[in-house]
């Protein structure tokens, strides 16, 4: 099964340079693990305690997965996820 993932910037330290990955999984735990196998490090800059990292965005083909099934949301052939960093800040 292969997932398309689309990494930021921030991230493609860990991808090469990559602005895309292809990872497998039935679901996103086992993509990040797969992910991780692949691009070490990258796994802990997404998750922490077996959750989604509370500013990291996921999305499945255009979705948030915190309205799906977070962490657990399953994963078919030829799915598109997209990592991106949550942006804060700004001016008062």
């Amino acid at each position: 099964m292969a997932i398309e993932v689309r990494v930021p910037t921030i991230l493609r330290t860990y991808t090469g340079g990559q602005k895309a990955v292809q990872g497998s999984g039935q679901n996103l735990s086992e993509l990040f693990t797969d992910l991780e196998a692949q691009h070490p490090g990258i796994q802990e800059r997404l998750v922490e305690d077996g959750e989604l990292r509370r500013f990291v965005n996921v999305y499945l083909n255009d979705e948030d997965v915190r309205f799906l099934d977070g962490i657990s949301t399953e994963l078919s052939d030829g799915d598109n996820v997209t990592i991106l960093p949550a942006v804060a800040g700004g001016m008062r």
